[in-house]
């Protein structure tokens, strides 16, 4: 006995609002992967190498990751230090009042290229200015 005696509605409309919704996300998340995030007033740029956790290189000078310090990778989610020996970053940083290295954050390109206020002057961090010398004969 079949007591349903009307065709099932079309999906259609919702099937095309549910790919719109899709299509838009994937556009927004793509574009946000070289957005350029906020960073406080008193942050530095600098190089970071972790050698030790919490030892690490700052700028060629040795350093120390303060406890609790939070280090937020290019997808601005947590990174633990210790996934990040002997890789040598471009990062942002802000020193906690003992001098250690509270907080960091690994740049994508796009924020590398940025001038920060306050960086000391070094030379481009982009790979746009990489020339290989020839060799010399």
């Amino acid at each position: 006995m079949n007591r349903c005696t009307q065709a099932p509605a079309p999906r259609s409309a919702a099937w095309r609002v549910l790919l719109a919704t899709t299509l838009l996300g994937l556009g927004l998340s793509v574009s946000a992967q070289d957005s350029v995030r906020p960073f406080p007033a008193n942050a530095l740029r600098g190089t970071l190498q972790v050698t030790q956790p919490p030892e690490l290189l700052l700028n060629g000078q040795t350093a120390r990751l303060s406890p609790g310090a939070r280090i937020r990778g290019v997808n601005n989610m947590l990174v633990m230090s210790s996934s990040l020996v002997g890789q040598s970053l471009v990062v942002n940083y802000v020193r906690d009042a003992q001098g250690m290295v509270h907080e960091v954050w690994l740049l994508n390109a796009t924020e590398a290229r940025q001038k920060m206020p306050g960086a000391p002057a070094q030379a481009s961090y982009g790979s746009e200015n990489y020339a290989p010398t020839s060799p010399q004969q």
